[in-house]
């Protein structure tokens, strides 16, 4: 073999060695949306994994019936670049399990196109007509844990039994040109939530659902959500903290802006159980929103509880500072537009409005506040008093 010869073969041997294709169906996965392809996809995504450099997986045009799919690293490969070109559709009757897609272990993963169907209809059914307790919990869509530099680009995601997308103690993870959809009666259809995670960024999105648009739990740090429009569900919110005693991750460094949020519960919502905490919020930034028929367009509520029955009665130890509201502006569906009712023991501190304009139906809308301490500047309507 000549130089020039060996040369190319090596040549074409390292382009394929690293940038390796595969395809789920000739791992077996069958396209008829009723034959499970879950161990075809594991088969993948495990050659795929152990590749060196860049591996692709093709989910080609198709409705494919996945019952559980759990994707670990660590991976030999560079990134793993998953093209879901069909969909992947659930089972209507999950496992015990709550989590239906999950990827954990990953560094350098990006999941792209097509369609996610989790099948939410018969558990929502369930928990709307019977007690909670009598029915399964169901599934979150998309988990993403232990995880860094992750893309998630251009996925619409249909009726989640549970959650659509969650992110947890990873690092890195960018939601982008992402389309959420689930009824506005669906329960516990958050679009997006996040927890103990850094370095997160969802923009370009659209989402509709039975929940939160858009949930960052404790230990959320370093967000930027931007350009994302929202409704019907319950708004964007930063908590619940504080939930479970001895809780004490907090919220850092957010930023909200370019928002659009419509036909919601709340719009911008920050809440706090009220029991004894070391969490906090810090460094939070909402602005330049619209806000549509919201019932609430700005709350900050510190003696939230989600159930009815054993609610804490004590003051919330979770600090709020440095959280600033700036031009936002639109309608509220109830009288009340702006509420920010805090902790006696630990009072909000550091609360700014700059440029807010909200009415109830043509009219001046009214506020309430309680326990806080901030500033006003520009114009703010309706006015606070307690500045």
């Amino acid at each position: 073999m000549t130089n020039l010869s060996f040369f190319l073969l090596f040549f074409i041997l390292l382009i394929s060695h690293t940038n390796a294709g595969f395809n789920v169906v000739d791992y077996g996965a069958t396209p008829d949306g009723e034959t499970d392809s879950s161990g075809p996809f594991l088969r993948t995504w495990a050659a795929a994994c152990a590749a060196f450099g860049q591996s692709n997986i093709v989910v080609p045009k198709g409705r494919f019936y996945v019952s559980m799919g759990a994707f670990h690293g660590p991976c030999n490969s560079s990134s793993v670049n998953v093209h879901v070109f069909g969909s992947i559709v659930g089972h209507a009757v999950p496992q015990k399990t709550q989590t239906w897609l999950v990827f954990r272990y990953v560094d350098g993963l990006s999941i792209q196109r097509g369609a996610i169907d989790g099948h939410g209809g018969e558990i929502w059914g369930c928990k709307l007509e019977r007690n909670k307790d009598e029915c399964p919990t169901g599934l979150t869509t998309l988990s993403i844990n232990h995880c860094k530099n992750v893309l998630v680009n251009g996925l619409t995601f249909i009726n989640s039994q549970l959650f659509h997308i969650a992110i947890f103690a990873s690092e890195f993870v960018t939601i982008q040109n992402v389309k959420i959809f689930a009824p506005e009666d669906s329960p516990n259809t958050d679009g997006i939530h996040v927890g103990m995670s850094n370095g997160i960024t969802i923009t370009n999105s659209y989402i509709k659902t039975g929940d939160d648009c858009i949930s960052l739990g404790p230990g959320s740090t370093d967000v930027l959500i931007d350009r994302v429009y929202c409704g019907p569900g319950h708004g964007i919110s930063i908590g619940s903290l504080a939930e479970r005693s001895h809780e004490n991750a907090g919220v850092r460094n957010v930023t909200v802006k370019r928002v659009v949020i419509a036909g919601t519960d709340n719009g911008f919502r920050i809440k706090t159980f009220a029991r004894d905490s070391e969490a906090f919020v810090d460094q939070v930034s909402f602005r330049h929103a619209v806000m549509r028929n919201v019932s609430n367009p700005i709350i900050i509520d510190q003696k939230y509880c989600s159930s009815k029955e054993n609610c804490p009665q004590g003051d919330s130890g979770v600090k709020i500072t440095n959280v600033k509201f700036e031009n936002i502006r639109g309608t509220s569906a109830t009288p009340v537009a702006i509420k920010v009712d805090c902790s006696a023991t630990n009072p909000c501190t550091g609360i700014k409005l700059k440029d807010v304009d909200l009415k109830y139906r043509d009219q001046i809308a009214k506020s309430f506040c309680r326990n806080a301490k901030g500033s006003l500047s520009g114009f703010v309507s309706p006015p606070i008093d307690c500045f």
